[in-house]
């Protein structure tokens, strides 16, 4: 999780939300690190999630179930926001748990 988290924060650093959309390659690459992020989540156990009520876990795997299954429903602006305002404290949250 962590790796596809600064994956997305390398691939987006100075980068505007026009040259994000406009780049058809970086924005695949910035979405499959999404789904990977939603994947390992997904694989993580009730038990562990549950320990850890905090993280919004439905939220992330509902997020890669859209960006796997329903591509097509991606919305690039709330995308944007999700990488900005949410990625950085979760991977912080990750990290802590990892460091425990």
């Amino acid at each position: 999780m962590l790796e596809a988290m600064d994956n997305v924060n390398e691939f987006t650093k100075g980068v505007t939300y026009e040259e994000l959309v406009g780049n058809k390659i970086l924005c695949h690459a910035v979405v499959h690190n999404i789904q990977i992020v939603g994947e390992a989540a997904y694989k993580l156990t009730k038990e562990f999630c549950a320990a850890h009520p905090e993280v919004l876990w439905k939220d992330i795997i509902g997020l890669r179930h859209v960006l796997v299954h329903d591509y097509y429903r991606i919305d690039l602006p709330e995308l944007w926001i999700i990488i900005h305002e949410e990625l950085p404290p979760l991977r912080k949250q990750i990290a802590e748990m990892i460091n425990k």
